[in-house]
């Protein structure tokens, strides 16, 4: 074959492969558009003597080109500027994994008066969070179908700041209903959320052992996990018919309403349902994620247990539960409502030690916030008040500074909030700094005090949290979603280019 030949069919080749590729790097890429980035820089440095990797805290400058990480160099002084390639300095503040968020109500379509995906992901690149994953109730329609996945994966389309993916839900209406489980993981949910107990929503039901035990088997097939809400309501020692306004302002009636016990019988179950759990022979059980735990007790210990004789169960908690105890929230105060319970001081440090000791895998926002009127702020009713906590944004300085209490150490941290978050949604692209992963950082400084009042802008759809007036330490710098500049000191980029994550 002579030469010019050989050169022909070399170039065939080659504009073969960039057409199979081409829509690949294109859906990566999507976010170097114009107006996605505050930094008009496809290929530059970060440097700071505080970069987090897997290899520890050290010196060192991170290049990224495409949305990607390419390299991270150890080195003790800034990299020199090079041809093509800008350097940015961040001195001493802490490069970090962007945190990723697998509980979030982001409420759209069909309730953006209670939040939305712009002023939601605003909120969370504020934050230094670069990942969601949105819950599938508190939007209209409840995201149980394909149809409305696809509904709820169309609305998200244009309106995110940062990436986003989506668990479906599991309800009676499909739970038995192995085409419609596979229609909506084929669709892309990552994985299926449930309540055992009324979600507070019409439309999304509770689920019961026979429930839970059929869908468990088809996610085993998939891969993915069951998120559980996991109280089963009790009968109650002095539960009365009629409480009085004066009682239902007090929260030690709120906290006597939902027991540990709640927690402890609906983990006996799970763990009962998770013995069995195969798919065809598989030799993968289903995974099954506790979310937001609240009792450090008896349901902690049932988890450890299982853990220990080789259940695939995971659980997470929240900040709230670690920052503030029953004893110290006022009467009337509904900021405060969330379920399960924010219980006892006791409660939350014998949280923070299963966290420091490893029993917890890892970080939740629960950022569930409504419309105002739906608070009862005036009335101060907890007993009616809508159950839910805005935080998002605040995450990471929150955690920080009742983890400083703690010795909460960074590498700890990331791991908490952005490694084992990532896993757990199936996105190994993500949460840590390594070659080759999306660039998705977050910069801050851990030394910085702030303080969430009036000076401080919150970009959550109302500010609306038991966080206000608190002094925090952690001010969040940059936040860069693969590649892209998100969000720098108060600015966000003009064009929400964040994009929609699907299981594949």
């Amino acid at each position: 074959m002579n030469s010019s030949l050989l050169l022909g069919v070399a170039i065939a080749i080659a504009i073969g492969c960039a057409s199979i590729l081409l829509p690949y790097f294109s859906d990566r890429n999507q976010g170097l558009n114009e107006g996605c980035s505050l930094l008009p820089h496809r290929h530059f440095w970060l440097y700071s003597k505080r970069v987090l990797t897997p290899g520890g805290i050290m010196p060192a400058a991170v290049e990224i080109n495409g949305g990607h990480i390419v390299s991270i160099v150890h080195q003790n002084k800034t990299p020199k500027q090079t041809k093509g390639a800008h350097v940015i300095d961040y001195g001493n503040a802490v490069i970090m994994p962007g945190l990723v968020d697998v509980h979030v109500h982001l409420n759209e379509p069909g309730r953006v008066e209670w939040e939305g995906f712009v002023t939601g992901t605003k909120a969370a690149a504020a934050g230094g969070f670069t990942t969601l994953i949105d819950m599938p109730l508190n939007s209209a329609p409840t995201t149980t179908s394909k149809e409305a996945f696809d509904m709820k994966v169309d609305a998200a389309k244009g309106r995110l700041f940062v990436d986003v993916g989506f668990w479906g839900g599991l309800v009676p209406e499909n739970a038995l209903n192995n085409t419609a489980i596979d229609e909506l993981l084929q669709a892309g949910a990552l994985g299926l959320k449930s309540f055992m107990c009324p979600s507070g929503i019409n439309d999304f039901g509770q689920t019961n052992a026979s429930h839970i035990k059929e869908a468990l088997r088809i996610l085993a097939k998939y891969q993915r996990p069951l998120l559980v809400h996991a109280e089963i309501p009790q009968p109650l020692e002095d539960e009365k018919t009629e409480i009085d306004i004066s009682e239902r302002r007090m929260y030690s009636t709120y906290l006597r309403t939902r027991p540990p016990s709640w927690e402890e019988e609906a983990i006996k179950i799970l763990i009962a349902v998770s013995k069995d759990t195969h798919f065809d022979g598989s030799k993968d059980r289903a995974h099954i994620h506790i979310v937001h735990l609240s009792d450090s007790s008896v349901s902690l210990d049932l988890i450890k247990e299982a853990k220990e004789s080789g259940a695939r169960i995971s659980v997470e908690t929240c900040p709230h539960y670690l920052a503030f105890s029953a004893e110290e929230i006022s009467d009337g105060d509904t900021r405060f409502k969330c379920a399960p319970p924010i219980r006892d001081v006791l409660n939350r440090e014998r949280l923070w030690k299963a966290l420091k000791d490893g029993h917890i895998d890892m970080l939740s926002s629960d950022h569930s916030p409504s419309s105002p009127e739906l608070k009862l702020l005036e009335a101060g009713d907890f007993l009616r008040a809508w159950g839910g906590i805005s935080s998002l944004q605040f995450g990471l300085p929150v955690t920080w500074s009742y983890g400083q209490q703690h010795g909460l150490q960074l590498d700890q941290l990331s791991e908490l909030w952005s490694q084992r978050p990532a896993k757990l949604a199936g996105q190994h692209k993500k949460g840590t700094i390594v070659t080759g992963n999306d660039a998705d950082i977050v910069v801050w400084d851990p030394e910085n005090e702030i303080q969430i009042g009036e000076n401080y802008t919150i970009y959550h759809k109302h500010p609306i949290t038991p966080y206000a007036g608190k002094h925090l330490f952690g001010s969040v710098i940059t936040t860069f979603v693969r590649g892209n500049m998100v969000y720098e000191n108060g600015s966000h980029a003009s064009t929400a280019c964040g994009v929609p994550i699907l299981a594949v």
